[in-house]
């Protein structure tokens, strides 16, 4: 059962064909470079010469895709965020034990940025120096702010949540799972993935749900309404 919390995001790549292009796959590998490059090398030492030069098209290949680096950085952030919208579906629109659906949210959500970490590291630290990676960062975390506001006032006002202002509490879980990724997952070693998973687990369930449900994968918070 699904409820309209907030509407669907469009898909920002194409819809999957029979057969992908080559234009297609000669974007997805820039794109999957620069991941790779953010894994080792600040965002400030990428230029257009030393991405490309990791990939197997030429430099002028670049710019049928992107105008510039920053570009580029704007839709890995895109990509990301798509990621992350569509493994955080069963808490953010789908009715049910809102404890259940959070912790299934957040587990997929931890296996994410751990692979994004690296990325998420780059993307704050240039954020701190660069006025265009700023915006782009901060506009990112707001749209989550955004979808997790609305889901706690969905379920406020089916009294499953106590009635407080969301934007200021998704605001700091949001930050708060940002910097937790970045410190755990963004340079190598990186965390074990379960311990951070837990952690995030219980602020947000405590936060939203109630301490008694933190350790829980489940509550008895949510009763299916009887058919007429």
């Amino acid at each position: 059962m699904s409820v309209q919390i907030f509407p669907k995001r469009p898909h920002t790549a194409p819809e999957p064909g029979p057969r992908v292009g080559r234009s297609e796959r000669t974007r997805a590998e820039i794109v999957d470079a620069a991941f790779e490059f953010l894994w080792s090398r600040p965002f400030r030492e990428m230029t257009v010469n030393s991405l490309m030069a990791s990939t197997t098209v030429s430099r002028p290949a670049f710019y049928q895709y992107f105008r510039d680096v920053h570009e580029l950085m704007e839709t890995l952030l895109v990509t990301l965020e798509g990621e992350i919208l569509e493994i955080a579906d069963p808490w953010l629109l789908h009715a049910g034990d809102p404890v259940a659906l959070l912790d299934e949210t957040l587990g997929e959500l931890v296996r994410v940025c751990y692979h994004r970490g690296p990325f998420l590291r780059a993307v704050s630290d240039a954020a701190t120096a660069d006025r265009r990676v700023e915006v782009a960062w901060n506009e990112f975390l707001g749209r989550f702010d955004d979808v997790v506001s609305a889901r706690i006032a969905a379920d406020q006002e089916r009294e499953l949540i106590p009635p407080f202002e969301p934007r200021p509490v998704a605001f700091a879980l949001n930050r708060l799972d940002a910097y937790t990724f970045i410190q755990a997952f963004g340079q190598r070693p990186r965390s074990r993935p379960e311990p951070v998973r837990q952690a995030i687990k219980r602020l947000w369930i405590s936060s939203l749900y109630g301490q008694q449900w933190a350790a829980s994968q489940g509550s008895t918070l949510y009763r299916e309404k009887p058919a007429d």
